[in-house]
């Protein structure tokens, strides 16, 4: 089984798929750290974020085994290095057989990101588009940058976020959008225990049979 969100920067959709995955005891897999993964390489070679051709090279041979531990991959600043070198059609072809691979393990999966239920798992059983307003997200934002003791400006984080949404939603290759058959969660007025169970209610309601066994 194979459980697909989909959303903007901050929406929720990464807390949303780790306790997802951990309720039904499958695999999960935050494909915005492979985005930020190659940024992270660039970035240490002192690759301008520019060059497609670098982009697409470091893509193709990408170590994804320390994704969830690497700590630099973390932060708004590397999310926005991220929104970058995503854009490029090469860099995503490379990770696309990965993160096809990784949902296709038993018993299931659920992958999170920006264009997974629309071209990484387009037969994803459950499709899920995260939402919240952007002035939201980015008090969610602000709140988790100051809780590891990050300086953040809250209107900062706004022109951000707005602006990587423009980026990601506007973009030729793989737009930010929800799929056709995606079901819409808006978490605006949320906290993080009722965004959960809103979600859980969802994929019930889609899939009763899978999730019961």
């Amino acid at each position: 089984m194979i459980i697909a969100i989909d959303g903007p920067a901050a929406s929720g959709k990464g807390t949303l798929g780790r306790r997802l995955a951990e309720h039904y005891g499958f695999a999960h897999l935050d494909t915005g750290l492979l985005y930020r993964a190659v940024a992270r390489v660039l970035m240490d070679r002192g690759i301008p974020l520019t060059d497609r051709d670098a982009a697409a090279e470091v893509a193709r041979n990408l170590d994804v085994s320390h994704l969830e531990d690497d700590s630099r991959l973390r932060g708004a600043a590397m999310g926005e290095s991220a929104s970058v070198v995503s854009a490029y059609q090469p860099v995503r072809d490379a990770l696309l057989a990965f993160q096809r691979q990784f949902g296709a393990q038993a018993p299931g999966a659920v992958l999170d990101g920006r264009d997974i239920g629309t071209v990484v798992c387009p037969d994803a059983d459950v499709k899920l588009f995260i939402t919240a307003a952007p002035e939201e997200r980015a008090r969610r934002r602000h709140r988790e940058l100051l809780s590891r003791g990050e300086q953040a400006e809250y209107e900062t984080i706004l022109v951000d976020i707005r602006r990587r949404d423009e980026r990601d939603m506007n973009r030729s290759t793989a737009p930010l959008k929800a799929a056709a058959d995606a079901m819409t969660l808006d978490t605006t007025h949320l906290d993080a225990d009722g965004a959960f169970q809103a979600a859980l209610d969802l994929v019930e309601r889609r899939q009763p049979s899978k999730t019961r066994g």
